[in-house]
């Protein structure tokens, strides 16, 4: 779907109805799936971090989340195999982005954490990708930027109620 079409769509009126019905929310999710492909690589791009892949960065964003994990607890959130999150954690580590301790509660398992350094880089990447997306914002018209806004408690409910364990990609 080109962009122009998003702006020539049909225009959802909450106020005006009460709920959706399955057809117009499966409309509505593949719309909104449309969207979300499009921006994703610019989202993700990283600029002159190129060790920095998206599956290594949502790797540091689930430790900068819900960290210290264990590495079968991060490969479980991240919804990939633990032969494949171990690969990761080795290459993570070795950038020098995360800390490997022993878990108080079974000294046999490691916990992973987030190091300062892998903070920085995370918070670093998210303002880029932020000020990315501001300038794309700011080329939209006042109304849609306004619809934008308005969408954004709907958007972060969503996020609210994902599941806590993604389906399994397989991919590093």
């Amino acid at each position: 779907m080109s962009s122009s079409s998003y702006s020539d769509a049909v225009d959802f009126d909450a106020a005006a109805s009460d709920a959706f019905d399955a057809e117009q929310s499966a409309e509505l999710a593949e719309r909104l799936r449309a969207a979300i492909q499009q921006l994703l690589p610019e989202l993700r791009a990283q600029g002159m971090q190129s060790r920095l892949t998206p599956s290594r960065l949502a790797a540091l964003a689930a430790l900068s989340a819900h960290g210290p994990l264990r590495i079968s607890d991060l490969a479980t959130r991240m919804g990939i195999a633990l032969s494949t999150v171990s690969r990761m954690v080795d290459l993570l580590d070795g950038c020098g982005w995360i800390e490997r301790e022993a878990d108080p509660k079974d000294q046999r398992a490691t916990l992973i954490a987030l190091n300062d350094t892998g903070q920085a880089l995370l918070d670093s990447t998210r303002r880029q990708a932020a000020a990315r997306l501001a300038e794309r914002i700011d080329q939209l018209t006042a109304d849609h930027q306004h619809a934008l806004r308005e969408a954004l408690p709907a958007l972060e409910a969503l996020c609210a109620r994902r599941p806590a364990v993604l389906p399994r990609t397989g991919r590093l």
